[in-house]
């Protein structure tokens, strides 16, 4: 058995498409289909008024900024994200849908400079421009020797778990599915001959069911299992009943951490039974800035999530998180005033499950709850 904590770090929606990738040194074909806008080199120039120039191209660590900094010091044993963009050039738009993301192929540097080892892709956005493109994402990630989940040529390959050893014995499983509830239509589901994401209805019963019923078959002495789940909307705090049910139907039948994302702004931390429930992330990296109407969201704010758990059971042992800013397509510390105002608002909507939020060293936030974490700093 590993001796020492199993360290994690999550974080939610990467979108490297569109404005993204026009600034990385390879930018694939900018038009969009979009009802307001038809060029992605306009996102750069909204962020741009808002925060100043953005140097063309950038490195490809820039949108990453200074959370690398951060990962590389912390030195997590997995790294998992959600990767909502599609790597090609190929495939057409999928038609019905108002925002399509990808990214060209060759700024695939741009992913490797952070070093994930999980891209969770069972979300909205992995089939923008259709199964040629499925196919061409899934590719090029296997060609940059990174682990998928959530999406494959058929069901059985949606549904397998991506699987990272762990130094000194035990590994971290991570499954991965999505809901309609975060935008995916039914028909992205992976079939039997039919490459697509892993697709759940909703969070029932049978549902959480069918999950955990995979979770104990691949589940070892000594492994941290994760779910992660894209689902809910797109801005608000609330977490549905059912969702609530889901996620602790989950940690009942195995798994260690529910990871979940879509929303653009953080949601609700839990601590249920001793483990730990993210019911969303918010966005991470993206081309946001400058674009209006959801400002109290302070979607411009970021949360890495860093998260050690004990090696045997995987019982939490410390939640830290990272408060970062977006300014001009890159990652930075937030200021003391917006940590402040990240930490007041996500306290408040995780009190009715039990979390409350602290500052900690090295302007990170703390999690401690009533229902399980040691209250450590």
């Amino acid at each position: 058995m590993r001796e020492g904590p199993v360290t994690l770090s999550f974080c939610g929606d990467v979108m490297l498409g569109r404005g993204v990738d026009q600034i990385l040194p390879h930018p694939g074909d900018p038009a969009l289909q979009e009802t307001y806008i038809h060029d992605a080199r306009a996102y750069v120039e909204l962020a741009e008024a808002v925060h100043g120039p953005i140097p063309r191209p950038v490195g490809y660590s820039w949108p990453w900024g200074e959370a690398l900094e951060v990962l590389d010091q912390t030195a997590p044993d997995a790294r998992i994200v959600n990767l909502e963009t599609s790597v090609t050039q190929d495939g057409s738009f999928m038609p019905g849908k108002g925002i399509h993301y990808r990214m060209n192929p060759a700024n695939l540097p741009c992913l490797v400079a952070a070093r994930p080892d999980v891209c969770v892709l069972a979300n909205n956005h992995v089939l923008d421009f259709g199964r040629v493109g499925l196919d061409e994402t899934l590719a090029s990630l296997a060609g940059a020797r990174l682990r998928t989940a959530g999406a494959g040529l058929n069901a059985a390959e949606a549904r397998r778990p991506a699987i990272v050893p762990m130094d000194g014995g035990g590994r971290v499983l991570v499954f991965a599915c999505g809901m309609p509830t975060s935008g995916i239509p039914h028909e992205w589901a992976a079939t039997g001959r039919r490459g697509g994401v892993d697709f759940v209805a909703g969070p029932t019963v049978a549902a959480a069911a069918e999950l955990t019923g995979r979770v104990r078959e691949a589940k070892r002495p000594g492994d941290i299992a994760v779910v992660s789940i894209h689902w809910g909307a797109n801005w608000g705090y609330g977490v549905s009943r059912d969702e609530v049910r889901f996620a602790h139907a989950l940690v009942d039948g195995g798994a260690d951490v529910v990871h979940g994302h879509s929303s653009h702004h953080p949601r609700p931390v839990e601590v249920y039974r001793g483990k730990l429930v993210l019911y969303g992330c918010g966005d991470f990296v993206d081309d946001y800035e400058g674009i209006g109407g959801y400002e109290r969201y302070r979607d411009d704010l970021r949360l890495l999530f860093l998260v050690a758990a004990e090696p045997g059971d995987g019982t939490l042992l410390r939640v830290r998180m990272v408060p970062l800013q977006a300014r001009r397509m890159r990652l930075e510390h937030a200021p003391a005033e917006d940590s402040e105002w990240l930490r007041t608002a996500l306290d408040k909507v995780s009190r009715r499950f039990g979390s409350r939020l602290d500052h900690g060293p090295g302007g990170m936030l703390t999690l401690r709850s009533s229902r399980g974490v040691p209250q450590q700093t």
